[in-house]
């Protein structure tokens, strides 16, 4: 019913595996930051067949999108394998995440993206964690011990501030400020091609 729709934000939606978009020949922008995607190859199988226009993708905040800020044992090499892998899938976009899409970037999907699938071990649970931690928490950038409600105190102390806590505030505003950059990156371009 939304054929004409161009731009498609669906950011914390709880969205799993399951996800089946219709046929959207217009939409050049989709966001899916923050749910629960993880087989990465299906997704990007499923986009480019319902998805022939898009342009920018993002899918931070997702196991599919291995970073930093969501895995603390991922590196930047595994977020660049990650990059190639999706243009490799999707090579007419010009944004993934927050960063534009780089000439080199391409031509290297083209040559090696095929090859570039994160593949994540299945761990199998020993019966000493069984029950520890059986659903994991949502990601969420607060530190472990005020995620729960009952415990969260807003306190602004020194104590508080731990170095590990105030670096990831500062990757997380890194990171906003990346999204809106390309956001007027985006808006510019917009504006110039329709001159």
């Amino acid at each position: 019913m939304f054929t004409e729709l161009e731009e498609l934000i669906v950011d914390n939606n709880l969205l799993g595996n399951d996800l089946q978009l219709p046929r959207l020949p217009n939409l050049h922008t989709l966001t899916l930051n923050k749910n629960h995607l993880t087989d990465i190859e299906a997704l990007l199988e499923h986009l480019a067949d319902v998805t022939p226009s898009l342009e920018y993708l993002s899918l931070l905040g997702n196991e599919a999108c291995p970073n930093q800020l969501v895995s603390p044992d991922k590196d930047e090499d595994d977020y660049q394998r990650y990059r190639y892998f999706v243009l490799y899938k999707l090579p007419q976009l010009k944004f993934l995440d927050t960063r534009k899409v780089t000439k080199k970037e391409v031509m290297e999907a083209h040559t090696r993206g095929a090859f570039m699938k994160v593949v994540k071990p299945k761990l199998e649970a020993t019966p000493n964690d069984a029950g520890s931690e059986s659903h994991p928490l949502p990601y969420t950038p607060l530190p472990r011990g005020s995620r729960d409600a009952k415990n969260h105190k807003a306190e602004n102390t020194k104590e508080t501030e731990s170095p590990g806590r105030i670096e990831n505030c500062q990757q997380t505003n890194k990171i906003r400020r990346r999204l809106k950059k390309n956001k007027y990156i985006r808006e510019g371009e917009r504006l110039s091609g329709s001159s």
